[in-house]
C-alpha cells in the first residue's frame, strides 16, 4: 500500500510519539488491523508491541501443570514490564522485549530489541483491562468480532503455529478463553476511542486513525 504519512523530525520542538493501542478478543482481527497500519505507515515509522511476549516464565513449574494455569486471565502477564518498556521507548531508549515459546509456556533466553519511532504500536486482549496501560495510549481501537469466527480463527492460528490440536484449542476456547473474554476483555471495550468490526475491510478505520496521529504529531509539534 501506498502511505502518505509523513515522519516528523525528532529534532522539532516538542516532538513526542504517540501510543496507539489495539485490543479485542482473541480472534477477532488485530493482528490484520496492526499490520495493515503498518503497511500504511512504513515499518520504519513504528514500533510494534505485542502482549503475547509478555507472558509469565512458567519454567519453574513442572510440564504437566502448565496447561492448567489461565493464560487468559490478566495476572498470567507481566504487565509491570510491558509499562515499563513503553515508557522508556516512549522516552527515546531502546528496549529488550522478551521472546515467550507458547508450547513449552516458557520464555527464551534470547530478548529482541526495540528501538523508538514515532509511532508506537501496542496490540493484546488485555491492554485495555490495565488503568496504566490506558494512561500512555494517544489513540485506541478495539476489534470486535463474533464468537463463532474467534474461535475459527484460533484453531487455524494455534493449530500452525503453537503446535496445538484443534480439539485442545476448542476446549480451551470454551473453559477459559470465552469466559476471561465476557469478564476482562468485552467491557474494555468502552475505553476505546473506535469500535471497528474486524469482517469487514480495515481500510476506512485506518484512514481514519491516521489523520488521527497526523493532528497529534501537529499538536506536538506546535
Amino acid at each position: 500500500m501506498s502511505t502518505e504519512w509523513s515522519r516528523p523530525s525528532e529534532s522539532e520542538e516538542g516532538f513526542r510519539r504517540v501510543v496507539v493501542g489495539v485490543s479485542g478478543g482473541s480472534g477477532s482481527g488485530k493482528t490484520t488491523f496492526c499490520r495493515e497500519l503498518v503497511d500504511w505507515v512504513g515499518p520504519e515509522n513504528v514500533v510494534h508491541f505485542k502482549q503475547d511476549n509478555y507472558y509469565r516464565d512458567l519454567s519453574h513449574m513442572p510440564p504437566e501443570q502448565r496447561d492448567s494455569v489461565n493464560f487468559d486471565h490478566p495476572s498470567a502477564l507481566d504487565f509491570k514490564l510491558l509499562c515499563e518498556h513503553l515508557m522508556g521507548i516512549t522516552s527515546g531508549q531502546s528496549v529488550e522485549i522478551p521472546t515467550y515459546d507458547f508450547a513449552s509456556h516458557t520464555r527464551h533466553a534470547h530478548t529482541v530489541q526495540l528501538t523508538p519511532k514515532p509511532i508506537v504500536l501496542l496490540e493484546g486482549i488485555l491492554i485495555f483491562s490495565q488503568p496504566e496501560i490506558l494512561e500512555l495510549l494517544s489513540h485506541s481501537i478495539f476489534v470486535e468480532a463474533p464468537e463463532l469466527l474467534r474461535l475459527e480463527r484460533r484453531i487455524k492460528r494455534d493449530v500452525a503455529e503453537r503446535g496445538r490440536t484443534p480439539e485442545s484449542v476448542e476446549l480451551q476456547f470454551y473453559s477459559t478463553v470465552a469466559p476471561m473474554h465476557e469478564l476482562f476483555v468485552e467491557p474494555t471495550k468502552v475505553c476505546a476511542d473506535k469500535v471497528v468490526s474486524g469482517e469487514k475491510p480495515f481500510e476506512e478505520p485506518i484512514r481514519d486513525l491516521l489523520t488521527a496521529l497526523k493532528m497529534s504529531h501537529l499538536k506536538s509539534s506546535q
